[in-house]
């Protein structure tokens, strides 16, 4: 009997455990690209940057060199701050910026922590054009 009681204690713990960080879009995420960026918070707001990726993986010195700003192009690509100012929760921020290194823009950004445990990104240039991709956490 108290061995039964441990263990649905120990189960309604481990439930609520995975409950809560599910609906925590902190962590480290593998994006589309085979990508991995690392999500935390910075203030109020949610933050993201570049841990690592297939480019890095072949050269870790890149540089950030597709960025519309030339003074910014010689820094590293890895840490590079990807994601600023997302605000909202407990499952959806938004009124950020996304910076693509692949092209080298800033959107307006908005991230929702999806019931499934994965994470949906959407960037719009102009408010218009915009582009969704869905993150898988890594831990």
């Amino acid at each position: 009997m108290m061995k039964a009681a441990i263990r649905g204690a120990l189960a309604l713990l481990c439930l609520t455990a995975t409950n809560a960080w599910a609906a925590d879009a902190t962590g480290l995420w593998r994006t589309q690209t085979a990508g991995e960026v690392e999500i935390y918070r910075c203030g109020a707001a949610l933050c993201g940057k570049l841990v690592n990726s297939p480019r890095l993986r072949a050269d870790p010195g890149l540089k950030d060199f597709r960025n519309k700003d030339a003074a910014l192009r010689g820094r590293p690509l890895k840490g590079m701050v990807m994601i600023q100012g997302l605000h909202g929760g407990p499952t959806t921020w938004s009124d950020g910026q996304l910076y693509n290194p692949e092209d080298g823009n800033t959107y307006s950004g908005a991230l929702t922590l999806l019931p499934n445990g994965q994470l949906q990104l959407k960037g719009c240039a102009l408010m218009v054009l915009c582009k969704t991709q869905v993150w898988n956490r890594i831990r």
